[in-house]
């Protein structure tokens, strides 16, 4: 496989479950040997393109429900681990000056950066599970996971960055710009009902609106950390 870290460490296949559909029992052979090869360490499969390919795909699927979770809940309050606050504690111990907002690829990539991120890294093996696997990681914190804004990092180095981001109200952007196009379009929707009702009912939409958000509110942070964990632990 291609050298596409960004770290200290060789990033390892996340593991996949496929499943074939139909009954073609040769595309169902090719499938079955493609999650047996991302299950083993990146070594030991090369440049090969299908495995390369089922890797990227788990890993834009890890991105894509980190990236509804934190738009739909406030990142100040996120917990991706169960060692996070050890993680945070060791990462701006050995990186305080590090800017997180936006990134510096080589500030993560470049064989001095390496040194020294790999010590950092090591400290997790055996406490955070898969902590080498390959995972996709956003250069500047306030845009998404587009092809110019992500480059690939082990999974320890992405919680690492993550959570700092997350505590440090970096994320913030996220979350608030979602907010406020959701209750922009909730205002627009309040106002067409007060136009057509009174000002009475106006009040009352609006109410019931805020009563709703709310509400709409708890179930997208209950439906963003059953999606978190139904990506299983090697997705998180």
């Amino acid at each position: 496989m291609q050298n596409v870290i960004s770290g200290a460490l060789e990033p390892r296949l996340v593991g996949c479950n496929m499943e074939a559909t139909g009954g073609n029992d040769e595309v169902s052979g090719e499938l079955a040997s493609v999650a047996h090869a991302v299950s083993l360490p990146a070594e030991s499969y090369g440049n090969d393109p299908d495995i390369e390919m089922a890797w990227a795909m788990r890993a834009m699927q890890h991105a894509e429900v980190y990236y509804k979770l934190i738009s739909s809940v406030d990142p100040q309050f996120l917990k991706l681990t169960k060692v996070d606050d050890q993680i945070y504690s060791e990462f701006r111990e050995n990186f305080k000056k590090l800017r997180i907002d936006v990134l510096d690829p080589e500030e993560l990539k470049s064989e001095a950066a390496k040194e020294k991120w790999r010590p950092f890294c090591l400290k997790f093996d055996g406490i955070v599970e898969d902590f080498n696997y390959g995972t996709l990681l956003r250069l500047n914190c306030s845009q998404g996971y587009t092809e110019e804004n992500t480059i690939f990092a082990p999974r320890i180095q992405f919680f690492a960055i993550e959570i700092a981001r997350n505590r440090e109200g970096y994320n913030e952007a996220v979350y608030t710009s979602v907010q406020d196009k959701e209750e922009e379009k909730g205002a627009n929707n309040g106002g067409d009902k007060g136009a057509n009702n009174g000002g009475e009912e106006e009040k009352g939409a609006n109410r019931e609106g805020e009563k709703e958000k709310t509400n709409k509110g708890g179930e997208k942070e209950k439906e963003a950390y059953k999606e978190i964990n139904k990506s299983g632990e090697t997705a998180m």
